[in-house]
């Protein structure tokens, strides 16, 4: 696993996910051409910047976890 920091992972599919907008709203008015190649990096890039900012969620997510507290204590209610 690539050892980088969560927040960079949500910052980079956040950039990502921009292009995924930007991309196809420059097609509707008409200032760049619409491409099939453009097009499908456009949807690549959405969906990609969508599942690396999750994977920087989630990474967020356990590296917060408080640590597991030894003993046998109350369990989750």
């Amino acid at each position: 696993m690539l050892h980088i920091h969560p927040v960079r992972w949500m910052v980079v599919g956040g950039t990502m996910m921009a292009f995924g907008a930007a991309g196809p709203f420059l097609m509707v008015i008409q200032v760049l051409e619409p491409t099939f190649l453009l097009v499908f990096a456009s949807f690549a890039a959405s969906t990609g910047g969508f599942l690396v900012g999750m994977v920087g969620l989630a990474s967020y997510g356990v590296q917060r976890r408080p640590p597991p507290s030894s003993g046998g204590g109350e369990p989750f209610r």
